[in-house]
C-alpha cells in the first residue's frame, strides 16, 4: 500500500469510530421521554369493561 492510501485508510477509520462513540454516548446521556409510551395511555376514553361474568363455560 501507498502512503496516501493508509493516510486515507486512517482518516476514514477514525472518522467511523468517532461517529460511533458520539452517536452512542448521545444514545446514552438522553433524558427518559416525559410522555407514556403506551397507547393505552394515551387514550382520552375510559376503559371498557369486561362482563361481569365471563367463566360461564367452566360452571
Amino acid at each position: 500500500m501507498n502512503t496516501s492510501a493508509l493516510i486515507l485508510m486512517l482518516f476514514t477509520t477514525l472518522g467511523v469510530t468517532g461517529m460511533l462513540v458520539y452517536f452512542i454516548v448521545r444514545v446514552l446521556t438522553t433524558p427518559p421521554n416525559p410522555e407514556p409510551d403506551s397507547y393505552l395511555e394515551n387514550d382520552d376514553v375510559e376503559k371498557r369493561k369486561l362482563p361481569e361474568d365471563t367463566d360461564k363455560r367452566t360452571r
